[in-house]
């Protein structure tokens, strides 16, 4: 009827690619086959992976349609260049020649299946040049069905051609991998899909922000299929005008420039503003989990600037490039590096929790708190200076200075508080005019151990729990020569290497002076845990024989002394 209309096609059927020139993004996959047609190289069977969307079934079609290309009264054999449809085209684009054999292998599993296409395999072609079986989704046969395929495979009919498609390679047999030419189709980058999509609009007569399409190519992660689907869904929904802000309500997705603003109030620790600008986010409609997705993307995208400058971000736009890289400037690799796992945890935790939204500002406030926290670099310097007794230190660059609403707070801070980004607090002489009895306290210095003797040194180990020092000094080690500042041991044969080092380094480390810690060949003294079991076991034996402790083993003949330990006298007044 002269009054019916056409129903309505999908772009993502609509603009589907009919040749290999109208691929986007899979350059590789067509300068092989390209090369391989001109010098006739075609192989028996192709396999085609990829993830969703990016084109293995329309590039099944396009490789059966150039494997069949001849027009009325000319066959110039398989050909790549196809710049009009010839005689079988039109049938195998839209999946009805008779040659050209589409199946799904979800649907069509077992070895039945297979046994059709072996029997077919046998007749040539009615029409065209090569019968050509394209099985989608192929790793969902059976195991039955693999090995029933097997030999057709490694030696068809050479008027039979195989073009498999999949998304989970990994899922189909070695055995038939190895009989297949594979190539992975790889995803679209946002900035070709972009170009595409920005193409498609014009072809509809239609208009659309170029931040639209940047979003609609973000989302759509490197699938064409998807992104043409949300695609058409904006045009319905945008009525010939496609909005960055309708977009983003139609999918859910928070503000870009919303997000680096809640960024900046988490680095800043501005723990406030920071849950306000999320709720504000959920109130627009921003779902929690993807809020805290986008969050990690912007992370992701500093530390790509701050590893490799802003050209390793082609895909943002310039605002968000521009924002990306503030913050890139303003923190370090080690900020980075811990608020993407913090990140990547917490959207582990927003997907399972029963609110989301609840974990969402969890999280947001545990990352303010860490703003100010020290790196562990810079905790174990100040530790290391306090344990040796430095009390003046290096002022490194204060963090949060850089940041343009955060005041640097480090000229009044004390070491300890400038690591850690605390807000300056009385000095000590201001606490001793209020307070005299801190004075003295605030004054001394860290209290050095006495060491006169090599048995002060393990002591001091033991102190320590330096347990494995302790008994490396006690048991393998001969004292030679000792004075404060200078040890000379002889060392054993089950010694440590490193033991002088270690030594040296731990008393450095405890006392805040540095000893010089030399081996000789020259033997010493006996070691201590030696003459110290010796003094034990001595010990052990006149306990036995003391009067009070026979009467005791007498009434109780199953008790035993194990050890025996000396108790200092009390002091007498």
């Amino acid at each position: 009827m002269s009054g019916e209309t056409k129903p309505y096609l999908v772009l993502a059927r609509k603009y589907r690619p009919q040749t290999f020139d109208d691929l986007i993004g899979q350059d590789a996959l067509v300068r092989t086959l390209k090369n391989a047609f001109q010098s006739g190289r075609i192989a028996q069977a192709y396999m085609l992976t990829g993830v969703r969307g990016v084109g293995k079934t329309t590039t099944a079609r396009i490789i059966a349609r150039a494997l069949n290309y001849s027009k009325p009264g000319e066959d110039l054999g398989p050909m790549i260049d196809m710049p009009d449809f010839g005689e079988h085209c039109e049938a195998i684009i839209e999946s009805r020649h008779v040659d050209v054999v589409e199946m799904d292998a979800a649907s069509h599993t077992g070895i039945d299946d297979i046994r059709e296409i072996i029997e077919s395999v046998r007749y040539k072609p009615a029409y065209a040049r090569y019968k050509v079986f394209i099985i989608d989704e192929v790793h969902m046969l059976s195991k039955a069905a693999f090995n029933g395929l097997l030999k057709t495979l490694e030696e068809p009919p050479p008027h039979v051609k195989f073009i498999f498609a999949t998304t989970e390679i990994r899922k189909v047999p070695v055995t038939v991998l190895s009989r297949c030419q594979r190539f992975d189709l790889r995803r679209i980058e946002a900035p070709l899909l972009m170009k595409h999509f920005k193409t498609i609009v014009k072809a509809e007569e239609q208009k659309a922000e170029d931040e639209a399409l940047t979003l609609i190519a973000r989302a759509a992660e490197g699938s064409a299929r998807d992104g043409l689907s949300i695609l058409d869904q904006a045009l319905a929904h945008g009525s010939g005008k496609i909005k960055a802000a309708d977009i983003l309500s139609l999918l859910g997705l928070a503000d870009r420039a919303r997000i680096y603003d809640l960024m900046d109030a988490i680095f800043a620790g501005k723990t406030a503003d920071a849950l306000s600008l999320l709720e504000a986010l959920h109130a627009d409609g921003a779902d929690p989990l993807q809020i805290i997705g986008d969050m990690s993307e912007a992370v992701h995208a500093a530390s790509r600037i701050k590893a490799a400058g802003e050209d390793a971000v082609p895909a943002l736009s310039s605002n968000e490039r521009s924002r990306a890289a503030s913050i890139a400037e303003r923190l370090s690799v080690a900020a980075l590096a811990r608020a993407w796992q913090m990140l990547l945890k917490g959207l582990d935790e927003v997907a399972r929790a029963p609110r989301a939204m609840s974990a969402a500002e969890m999280l947001i406030i545990r990352m303010c708190h860490a703003s100010g926290l020290p790196s562990p670099e810079d905790m174990i310097q100040h530790l290391t200076r306090l344990s040796s007794g430095e009390t003046k230190a290096e002022p490194k660059k204060n963090e949060s200075a850089s940041r343009g609403n955060v005041p640097d707070s480090s000229v009044n801070q004390t070491p300890l508080q400038h690591a850690i980004g605390e807000t300056p607090m009385p000095q000590p002489q201001e606490e001793e005019d209020r307070r005299p009895d801190l004075a003295p306290r605030a004054k001394a210095g860290p209290e050095k151990p006495e060491l006169g003797s090599f048995a002060d040194i393990v002591k001091l180990a033991t102190q320590k729990r330096d347990l494995l020092l302790k008994i490396a000094l006690e048991d393998v080690c001969e004292l030679v020569r000792f004075k404060p500042g200078h040890i000379e041991l002889h060392l054993l044969e089950d010694a440590p290497k490193d033991l002088a080092n270690e030594l040296g380094r731990k008393l450095k480390y405890w006392t805040g002076d540095r000893w010089m810690i030399s081996l000789t060949d020259e033997r010493g003294e006996r070691p201590l845990g030696e003459i110290r079991r010796e003094r034990e076991a001595k010990l052990l034996e006149q306990t036995k024989r003391h009067p009070s402790i026979k009467s005791i083993i007498q009434h109780f003949p199953d008790a035993e002394i194990l050890s025996v330990r000396e108790v200092d006298e009390p002091k007498k007044d």
